[in-house]
């Protein structure tokens, strides 16, 4: 495997429960460091720019909307393997699909605000 690194983003509704600690914390006890990190508020404007892939998706509106609704904390992880360990991390999308233990199973409230975006 080689150094690689991924970009992954605390969601809203994670920033407010007061868990970014224990996000980092599993990023970096599965050997990813945090590259940078930036706690903001992501413009309406960007927001749409960044998840434009999704724009014609009945649930883009309500993505724009939550992602836009608090802080976040915007994330470079580095290490061996980074893009499919963040995804190992963050577990499924469906926080009630996720493996048990996974930041998504442990903190997300449903599929839309899900506490992690991972991005390979």
């Amino acid at each position: 495997m080689s150094k690689e690194v991924t970009f992954s983003i605390i969601k809203p509704n994670a920033v407010k429960k007061g868990v970014i600690g224990n996000i980092i914390e599993q990023f970096e006890n599965a050997g990813l460091k945090i590259a940078a990190a930036k706690l903001t508020v992501i413009s309406r404007k960007k927001c749409e720019e960044f998840y434009a892939e999704h724009k014609e998706r009945p649930f883009f509106g309500e993505l724009v909307d939550f992602m836009t609704s608090g802080p976040v904390v915007l994330m470079a992880l580095s290490g061996e393997g980074a893009v499919l360990k963040n995804r190992e991390i963050m577990g499924a999308t469906d926080p009630k699909k996720a493996a048990p233990g996974t930041i998504r199973a442990k903190h997300g409230d449903s599929v839309g605000e899900n506490a992690v975006h991972g991005s390979g």
